[in-house]
């Protein structure tokens, strides 16, 4: 079955021998304080600074999910509250959750701002001149969810104070490992919190990656993972230019080659790794279901375009071939569908 699911989403085929060698060697048997495994931590944080070129001052920490790392920012980052503006449904999840713990009463009030730069609900994202606006306005700390393009754009990283991603989308691995990056800035301002109350607070988080170590027992598979996926990618700016080449021919394919509107009418506005296509519920129902016969799965819908799109994921992990297929299959679909 060939996936075209948004998250979790195809994982790089490399990664079943990667699991196996990680069985074979021991590494999942790794105390997680032992040396073996601080030294794969230590690997890791490294590769990432260099092949997805993250400055040298800013920090690197693994937790457990994006979600998790909401939380991170709301109680270790935010001081009086946060500003979220939003796109889509990941972003109000993220306003809803955040203001849960540091509620909203003035937004003048607000020191941290909250950006989803790539919305994995409806194929947006927020490109890069936009944030280099919101640096400019903003005075405070700058946070941005990019779990569903981190691995898969290049980033200008100094725009912003804290980013973070699920693995399980442009890093093509599977769920339950999240990267935290985070600058001087935003360390410096959990230190002014100085929130200990959690196992997961900033400072705690810091002190133990300053070792090469979790305040908890962590993914290890997932890390070791990351480690070998990372040694077999190319540096970002290569990835970033496949990954916007097929982003403007599959946009152009829509367009020039099916029937099928897509819901981001604003070039400007689409995203360049979740593509949202929309129909009506009768014609989404009927395409899902001819792709899935036909050995295919496309993403489903979610929130409100839950049934009234699909979507189709862009991520590097994924094969020109595979694209060439579902290319094919919305050909052939759109000669024999009555819309």
């Amino acid at each position: 079955m060939i996936t075209f699911y948004p998250g979790p989403s195809k994982v790089y085929p490399q990664v079943a021998d990667y699991a196996q060698e990680a069985i074979r060697s021991g590494v999942v048997s790794l105390n997680h304080r032992s040396a073996g495994f601080m030294d794969i931590v230590k690997e890791t944080v490294q590769l990432l600074h260099e092949k997805l070129a993250i400055p040298a001052d800013y920090h690197i920490a693994f937790v457990s999910s994006a979600t998790e790392c909401w939380e991170i920012v709301a109680q270790s980052l935010t001081v009086t509250t946060s500003l979220h503006p939003y796109g889509g449904a990941f972003g109000k999840k993220w306003m809803e959750y955040a203001h849960r713990i540091k509620p909203m009463i003035m937004p003048g009030e607000a020191d941290v701002l909250c950006v989803v730069q790539n919305e994995t609900s409806n194929g947006t994202q927020v490109r890069m001149n936009t944030l280099a606006q919101f640096r400019q306005e903003f005075s405070g700390l700058i946070a941005v969810d990019a779990v569903s393009s981190l691995g898969g754009l290049a980033f200008d990283w100094t725009l912003a104070d804290v980013w973070f991603a699920s693995v399980q989308k442009c890093l093509g691995l599977p769920a339950g490992l999240a990267v935290l990056i985070y600058s001087p800035d935003a360390l410096k301002q959990a230190q002014i919190i100085n929130d200990r109350q959690y196992y997961n607070s900033l400072l705690f988080v810091h002190e133990n990656i300053e070792k090469y170590q979790t305040p908890f027992t962590p993914n290890g598979l997932g890390i070791y993972l990351l480690m070998r996926v990372l040694q077999q990618v190319p540096p970002i700016a290569q990835t970033d230019e496949l990954i916007r080449k097929r982003a403007a021919d599959w946009y152009r394919f829509m367009g020039e080659e099916t029937a099928w509107k897509l819901l981001i009418e604003s070039p400007e506005q689409r995203s360049d790794t979740v593509i949202a296509v929309r129909g009506s519920e009768a014609e989404i129902r009927a395409v899902k279901t001819a792709a899935q016969q036909a050995g295919i799965t496309l993403g489903n819908g979610y929130g409100e375009w839950k049934s009234t799109t699909f979507r189709i994921a862009n991520f590097p992990a994924i094969e020109d071939w595979e694209i060439e297929q579902l290319k094919a299959f919305l050909r052939t679909y759109r000669t024999d569908a009555e819309f």
